[in-house]
């Protein structure tokens, strides 16, 4: 399923990825999905801190490595999420983690 990469509420957009874990590799086919409580409308997607595309459409399949983040209006800002292109990766789920949380990782190549 998805999950946000910020905790709930701190954030008024969030981006979702999906498979769900971090970080994200671009060999997983990920896409990013933008969602905010503001008004609908197109979102503004940035590709290393430099404005990308706009799109009606809030959520992509990721091509290029890199760091993203989204804009919605009304809502803000995302907290930004790097894709890149590691050979060898430890990923844990993309979710909120809390100490004492029980956590499995995964070694992927």
């Amino acid at each position: 399923g998805w999950c946000p990469l910020s905790p709930t509420g701190a954030q008024t957009t969030q981006l979702l990825v999906e498979p769900p874990w971090r970080p994200a590799v671009l060999w997983d086919r990920v896409t990013l999905t933008c969602q905010g409580s503001g008004t609908t409308g197109a979102t503004t997607w940035y590709k290393d801190r430099q404005s990308w595309w706009q799109e009606i459409q809030e959520h992509f399949t990721v091509t290029e490595s890199g760091t993203y983040t989204c804009d919605r209006p009304g809502s803000g800002l995302s907290l930004p999420m790097t894709v890149s292109n590691a050979r060898l990766v430890l990923q844990a789920p993309a979710q909120e983690l809390l100490e004492g949380d029980t956590v499995t990782l995964r070694c992927r190549r």
